[in-house]
């Protein structure tokens, strides 16, 4: 998630993220650790209230715990719910570890030598490349509640729960509310509709609102339109090229009208002129001051924004449709998971973390924070999109495309490529050329 791009975009202040999906893609980095309570304060006073195996013994254990989470709000949000945890079993003490953009690299080498971290998260991976050092969650009492769109992502072929899903990512177009009033733009259905109000927009406000913004600095942006679409161009239609990116048949000179139309995006002016170094803390600012219409991806920057315009109005809609006769969608699947080591030394206590964050009350502190809808049945929401998303409940929601159809090491060219693609460095063709080289080298390995 590298997927979570949009957490798609998902764009704190910390906002490096989505990406689905890359999920959410960069993001800033911190550690911060949960600790147990002096003994002299209100929450050593009980103690006695712990369980008994807290009780038993003397040592002091501690969990280490790996997220995407980006958003130092939401950061923080997680570490409240761990220091509550804590206090009921003061004889854990968990540390949080916020790697950003280096997530995926840290967890390969981590694999790579069996060493991983008490509890982590999957970031889209759960099954297919993390599943192999995942202990069995399916006999958990959260396990049964896992919703029925998001349990099959994280259950393999044999029934194993892979991961608690906290979020589960929802991945469209946000937007601008006040600046679609503004032009009398409806949330458009497809993608020659949604250029239609791109040109209205940049012509009525003389360039001074641009449609779309993407941060080439933090490259997920980009990545991810071609992610997102993807699954709009090949997967989505009932006519559709699953078949053939699974088996390696692939025609990639079909990617080159995927990419011709970033890059007329980029020459007409509907992408921000300075896409090449803007970043992507830079969007909440200028969304707030009625200067960005669109972002692809999920609106979880919206906190961000309200610090610069509390009377901002966010709306979300699905993806457009691309090819004609098809409907509109989402892309989605895990967005923030927390899975527990197999071989780690407190597995026990790993799963008593897990259970913790899987209550009911934790759950709903999650969905309002990242104003994503929850990855277990029946937990309230309450947030400025809980209406949008039981608006657009039937929507389709496909699996992020690079985490299905391409090999491992796709999502990192996608977003460089097509950064290049804007820079004018490299033409629609030779981004195909690119996918295709990459995608056979990748496959083989």
């Amino acid at each position: 998630m590298k997927k979570s791009f949009f957490s798609v975009m998902a764009i704190g202040l910390s906002l490096s993220v989505v990406l689905s999906g890359c999920s959410t893609r960069p993001s800033s980095s911190s550690t911060t650790s949960s600790t147990p309570a002096p003994a002299n304060s209100p929450a050593a006073a009980q103690t006695s209230a712990a369980p008994a195996d807290a009780k038993a013994s003397g040592d002091k254990i501690k969990l280490t715990v790996y997220s995407t989470i980006s958003e130092l709000p939401n950061q923080e949000m997680m570490k409240g719910i761990a220091a509550d945890f804590t206090k009921e079993n003061p004889n854990i003490s968990v540390e949080f570890q916020f790697p950003g953009a280096e997530y995926e690299n840290i967890l390969k080498v981590k694999m790579a030598a069996n060493d991983l971290p008490d509890v982590f998260d999957t970031h889209g991976w759960a099954v297919i490349r993390y599943g192999k050092f995942l202990a069995d969650l399916r006999n958990e009492p959260w396990a049964k509640d896992l919703t029925d769109t998001i349990k099959p992502v994280v259950t393999d072929k044999d029934g194993k729960v892979e991961a608690l899903v906290m979020s589960e990512a929802k991945d469209g177009i946000s937007y601008n509310a006040e600046i679609l009033d503004k032009y009398g733009i409806t949330p458009p259905k497809t993608f020659d509709e949604l250029m239609a109000d791109a040109e209205k927009i940049k012509t009525g406000s003389n360039g001074a609102v641009t449609p779309f913004f993407m941060s080439g600095v933090d490259n997920g942006m980009i990545g991810g339109f071609s992610d997102l679409y993807a699954t709009s161009m090949f997967i989505s239609p009932s006519t559709n090229d699953a078949a053939t990116l699974l088996n390696g048949t692939f025609d990639w000179n079909k990617w080159t009208p995927l990419a011709q139309k970033l890059a007329d995006m980029g020459k007409k002016g509907y992408i921000n002129k300075d896409v090449l170094t803007a970043k992507y803390a830079d969007m909440p600012q200028l969304f707030a001051q009625g200067k960005v219409a669109f972002v692809f991806g999920a609106p979880s920057f919206a906190d961000e924004v309200y610090k610069y315009n509390k009377n901002a109005k966010i709306g979300i809609a699905p993806l457009t449709s691309m090819v004609e006769g098809d409907g509109q969608s989402f892309s989605g699947g895990e967005r923030y998971t927390m899975g527990a080591w197999k071989d780690g030394k407190h597995l026990a206590e790993s799963k008593k973390l897990i259970a913790f964050f899987a209550k009911a009350d934790n759950m709903t502190k999650i969905a309002n924070a990242t104003k994503l809808p929850a990855g277990l049945k029946n937990i309230q929401s309450n947030h400025e999109f809980t209406a949008y998303y039981k608006q657009f409940e039937n929507i389709r929601v496909f699996p992020y495309f690079d985490r299905v159809y391409l090999p491992n090491g796709m999502w990192d060219v996608m977003c460089k490529t097509g950064v290049a693609l804007l820079a004018g460095t490299v033409t629609p063709q030779q981004f195909s050329d690119k996918m295709k080289s990459e995608y056979l080298r990748l496959r083989s390995q």
